[in-house]
């Protein structure tokens, strides 16, 4: 009896594993919230520097504090290229001689500018405040903007490497509520942080927490699921990271305060943290730990839940271990990423995989983290992006369901980086059709993110699940923090960074038509069983080869005659 079959007598998708999920899935909702958050919190306003007054006698002061406040800016701050007020210059002098309503270009002498030496003037209209207004991370200090999201990044990857492989050395209910501990006080600090250094810490520390509960969650949501409902769940928690993406718009546009925002998608994790306790340890993790005892008391606890006692009774430590030998034989006491890349088959996912996901992301993020210069309302843009992926999900569902997991996901990825790329060639005039392309883009990005979710968790057998989930997370962050980077590129050639934010999904599209296709197959408990799937799905296919060769002969053989 396999495990898959344990599950089915102890209720299959019963109320336990819907109450399970439904648990789970909740926190997921700010998962969004805090990848996405500095687009509000780190919103830079418009600013221009503090007016030098003039100290050329009490006349001049006076008429300085008589002006309006069109007719100051036009003698303090000088106009850049396109005609508006420079954001990090001033005049030296107040230029009273640009009030005269005569004065044309010719007649306009040379006027110094010097920089904003004493501070900036923010609108605060649409934003309150910001880590932008709050710290002055404008003009020369516009780049720690940056600094501090791919901090935050740098946290998720960090988090990804360590607690992922802490979860399958320690389980993954105990790293699940850790994390949600980790996420509440260090979201929490955040928002009361004295100064951009403290505000960096608390934010990579929160990246952190976020890889943690993110894949703890997703394992344990899989591993308890019987075959025929994983696609549908992991449709359900991907939609629900979706909703997520929309309450951020609301939330930031109800809370136009930065640290106030901050504190409200950080302080639910106190209360997911209470009720993280009654969460069910997975069981296929812990028959493959050697903790077969606890394993049966969980696998009772669904079964009373579910309203099959007299089911779960009958699993005893002894049946427990006699049906699962097999995969016992061949368990480790530990596993770590070298396990990934130890076997031929296994090695093959682990290198398909890291490719898909640096991709994904790298692109995601690229479109997701600038939304400021979409030329339309930030908090519309958001519910755009965050809505597009409702369709976007429903398709890939469907797709994975019917069609299977590597042709979706090759084929949104493929599709999402020819969009982008088609997106260059579209005239900037026609600005609603470059935002409509950019948004169908990031549609079949996160239609992409969705499956590689869900294939990643299939193609990865039980004791390297966490690891090889972990992994793909680290590449999936490397790829965060470098698509704000690439958009330096542009520097040397405008049109370089929309390229590469294109090629890059089109050539990992190809990547994935590598991987085995996993629809309705059960998941691998050991790394025997995925090497010998692939043993096996080699077999079939050199005798297909083989009676296709026979075939041909015979044909060529009649022919002949």
């Amino acid at each position: 009896m396999t495990f898959a079959e344990f599950l089915q007598q102890v209720g299959g998708m019963g109320r336990f594993q819907i109450i399970h999920t439904a648990l789970l899935t909740i926190p997921i909702v700010l998962m969004a919230s805090h990848n996405l958050l500095q687009n509000f919190t780190a919103a830079i306003p418009e600013h221009h520097c503090q007016i030098r007054m003039s100290a050329n006698g009490s006349g001049h002061q006076n008429a300085t504090r008589s002006l309006g406040t069109s007719d100051l800016l036009r003698v303090g701050i000088p106009l850049n290229s396109k005609q508006q007020l420079e954001k990090c210059r001033r005049f030296v002098d107040i230029q009273w001689h640009l009030l005269n309503p005569n004065l044309t270009k010719a007649n306009r002498t040379k006027m110094d500018t010097e920089p904003c030496a004493d501070g900036w003037v923010y609108d605060r209209t649409l934003y309150s405040s910001s880590i932008i207004s709050e710290w002055d991370l404008v003009c020369d200090r516009r780049k720690l903007r940056e600094m501090a999201q791919s901090i935050y990044m740098a946290g998720v990857l960090v988090g990804a490497l360590i607690l992922g492989n802490l979860a399958d050395r320690f389980g993954r209910k105990v790293l699940t509520i850790w994390s949600f501990l980790q996420m509440a006080v260090m979201g929490t600090c955040a928002a009361f942080s004295p100064n951009f250094i403290s505000y960096c810490v608390f934010r990579f520390l929160s990246g952190m927490a976020h890889s943690g509960f993110g894949l703890s969650i997703a394992c344990l949501i899989v591993e308890w699921i019987p075959t025929q409902f994983r696609t549908i769940t992991i449709a359900v928690t991907g939609f629900t990271y979706t909703l997520g993406q929309i309450l951020l718009a609301g939330l930031a546009y109800g809370i136009p305060d930065w640290r106030w925002l901050q504190f409200t998608v950080s302080a639910p994790f106190f209360f997911f943290l209470l009720y993280s306790w009654w969460f069910a340890e997975s069981a296929r993790w812990l028959i493959l730990s050697g903790k077969a005892g606890t394993a049966v008391s969980v696998l009772q606890r669904v079964a009373r839940i579910n309203g099959k006692q007299e089911a779960g009774a009958s699993i005893t430590t002894e049946v427990l271990l006699s049906n699962m030998e097999k995969e016992l034989s061949v368990t480790k006491a530990s596993y770590t990423i070298s396990d990934l890349v130890r076997t031929p088959a296994i090695r093959r996912i682990f290198c398909c995989l890291s490719v898909v996901w640096f991709s994904v992301s790298f692109s995601y993020y690229g479109l997701a983290m600038d939304l400021q210069n979409f030329g339309v309302s930030i908090y519309l843009i958001q519910v755009i992006f965050g809505a597009v992926d409702f369709p976007a999900k429903v398709i890939v569902t469907i797709t994975m369901s019917y069609i299977g997991r590597r042709f979706s996901l090759s084929s949104f990825l493929i599709v999402a980086g020819f969009i982008i790329i088609i997106n260059i060639f579209v005239p900037t005039e026609l600005q609603t059709v470059r935002t409509a392309l950019a948004v169908i883009g990031k549609g079949c990005l996160s239609a992409a993110f969705n499956c590689t979710f869900l294939f990643t968790t299939e193609l990865y057998p039980t004791p390297v699940r966490q690891t090889g989930l972990g992994f793909g997370s680290t590449m999936a962050r490397v790829g965060g923090i470098v698509a704000p980077l690439a958009k330096m590129m542009e520097d040397y050639y405008a049109l370089l960074p929309p390229i590469v934010y294109g090629a890059v999904p089109i050539f990992s599209g190809i990547i994935a038509c590598f991987l085995p296709e996993t629809l309705n197959v059960p998941l691998p408990d050991t790394i025997e069983d995925v090497e010998n799937r692939a043993r096996k799905k080699t077999k079939e296919e050199l005798a297909q080869e083989k009676i296709l060769l026979q075939t041909q002969d015979k044909a060529l053989f009649r022919d002949t005659c």
